[in-house]
């Protein structure tokens, strides 16, 4: 039951970044990649996508072997792995591209990571992190529903993740030796009418994450205000999503962090 909700979850964020990955996709010109490595693949929600989008060997590790096993299943296309994304059980320059998506946030070092990527990609290869958040730029509105940020960003620091970590791309590209970097901010966008199955996921989502910073009436009360909010074309919900994209140069260096 754990992994599905979990799954659930990572199927929500993939719908968050959907329109940013097909243009990166483009961008990378995985028609003509024959291998893919996915750093921290989750449940398989993004390397089942990346399988289905050419004929590429997809390769997705996780340090989770349940979420690992879950995805084998949901995803028997593509190859997975139990793997600490600071030590990749690769050899060097294996990939035409390796990415992560929502995963930088979440390690110790993500100097250490973006190095391991970077040594098991080919010069002339791509790196990418898809989708970071955050929640230092976070905006709510309307204002009854502005302490919600500050108490994820909290719930998040207290679960050992970096709610900064999207502000921080750019550099850490820069610092690991990344040729043409380019990063950016995924857009926001709301519409008159309230999706009830992401609105009850989202707040599934918050529930797990505020689960020691809330109440349960203190939760039933945000979740009342956000959906009368949404109801009502008031709700403002804005997490700033960063991008980065590099190229690995002929001569790799790495951060050595």
């Amino acid at each position: 039951m754990r992994m599905h909700k979990l799954h659930q979850r990572y199927q929500l964020q993939a719908t968050w970044t959907a329109p940013n990955r097909r243009r990166l996709y483009a961008t990378f010109n995985l028609q003509h990649s024959t291998r893919i490595l996915e750093v921290g693949s989750g449940t398989g929600v993004i390397t089942r996508e990346l399988s289905s989008s050419g004929s590429a060997h997809v390769y997705g590790v996780d340090i989770d072997r349940h979420a690992a096993a879950y995805a084998f299943t949901y995803d028997p296309d593509s190859n997975y792995g139990i793997a600490d994304g600071h030590r990749l059980p690769f050899k060097e320059g294996v990939f035409d591209v390796a990415l992560c998506h929502y995963f930088l946030l979440w390690v110790a070092n993500p100097n250490r990571i973006l190095d391991e990527m970077i040594r098991v990609t080919r010069p002339g290869g791509m790196l990418a992190a898809i989708a970071e958040p955050d929640y230092g730029g976070r905006i709510d509105h309307p204002s009854t529903l502005v302490a919600l940020g500050t108490l994820q960003a909290r719930a998040l620091e207290s679960h050992g993740a970096d709610p900064r970590m999207g502000r921080k791309l750019r550099a850490l590209f820069s610092q690991a030796g990344l040729q043409s970097v380019f990063a950016g901010v995924l857009a926001g966008e709301w519409r008159s009418s309230p999706d009830e199955e992401a609105f009850d996921s989202e707040w599934e989502m918050l529930r797990e994450d505020l689960g020691s910073e809330l109440s349960e009436q203190e939760y039933k009360d945000f979740r009342r205000l956000d959906h009368e909010a949404t109801e009502q074309g008031e709700r403002i919900l804005y997490v700033p999503t960063f991008y980065a994209v590099g190229i690995v140069a002929n001569d790799k260096k790495t951060s050595n962090a």
